[in-house]
């Protein structure tokens, strides 16, 4: 209900706002600064992992683009039932264009003026949601179904645990507003569902990354004996496709903002 920026800021006034207390200031210091954790965690990762110039590698480099964590899932949480099935060959593809489709939904849900609030709202979870979901049904598909052999149950399975139970928390946050909808304008500041969305969401992707160190640490023998070749076009060639995808669309709807705002001014 308060602390909104001005919604026509200039750049030294976004920049200043990084120091000043407003609604968003904790909303931008829990996406940088963990930003820099993981980038170090990763790195450190691939280093006692093996050679920069070994593929099974190149699916950590995925999380570092931060656009299409699918990738790292097909090669390394497919339970061994799933490998090279039909489904497997075809995950990354789909993965790609999941990931434009979700970042279109974001962006096209941001233009209250043409659509009412409410199908705004329900745009802006399914463009969460529906990705997360079809990344996940190969690890739902392990955890809560898959019986007998060639299930990959190992260590991993309890951080794979954790992070899916931390999803599902950071989705019924975003979704419900939960707790500034129960005392309006107590939690304007700090506290807010969308900062505890951050939050949850962080410690949730430290347990999917730790789960699929583990899983590439247990597995890695037997990936190497059974998956098909991991080539740049299938790891980050296809992450860069989807970044650079998303950056365009991205460009597209900020264009129009600025044409509005300058037609706003005349």
């Amino acid at each position: 209900m308060s602390g909104y920026r001005h919604p026509c800021s200039s750049v030294k006034d976004c920049v200043l706002s990084l120091f000043q207390l407003t609604n968003e200031t904790l909303n931008i210091w829990t996406h940088f600064l963990p930003t820099w954790f993981f980038f170090w965690k990763l790195l450190t990762g691939m280093l006692e992992m093996g050679d920069i110039k070994d593929p099974f590698t190149w699916p950590l480099l995925v999380f570092l683009l931060s656009c299409c964590s699918a990738i790292t899932y097909s090669f390394y949480t497919f339970p061994e039932k799933w490998v090279n099935s039909t489904f497997h060959t075809y995950y990354v593809p789909i993965a790609i264009v999941n990931s434009i489709i979700s970042t279109a939904l974001a962006c096209y849900s941001r233009c209250p003026h043409k659509l009412k609030e409410k199908l705004c709202k329900r745009l802006r979870i399914v463009g969460f949601v529906y990705p997360y979901v079809f990344d996940s049904i190969p690890l739902f598909y392990r955890i809560f179904v898959c019986v007998g052999e060639g299930c990959t149950v190992n260590e991993a399975n309890t951080f794979h645990y954790w992070h899916i139970s931390l999803a599902a928390l950071t989705g019924f946050l975003f979704a419900t507003h939960l707790p500034e909808r129960l005392a309006p304008g107590s939690f304007d500041y700090i506290g807010h569902s969308h900062q505890l969305f951050h939050v949850f969401a962080i410690i949730g992707t430290y347990f999917q990354m730790t789960a699929i160190e583990l899983d590439m640490t247990v597995r890695r023998q037997w990936l190497h004996a059974h998956l098909l070749p991991i080539t740049f076009s299938n790891t980050v060639g296809a992450a860069l496709l989807s970044v650079i995808s998303s950056l365009c669309i991205i460009y597209i709807f900020s264009m129009a903002l600025f044409s509005t705002r300058s037609m706003k001014e005349k």
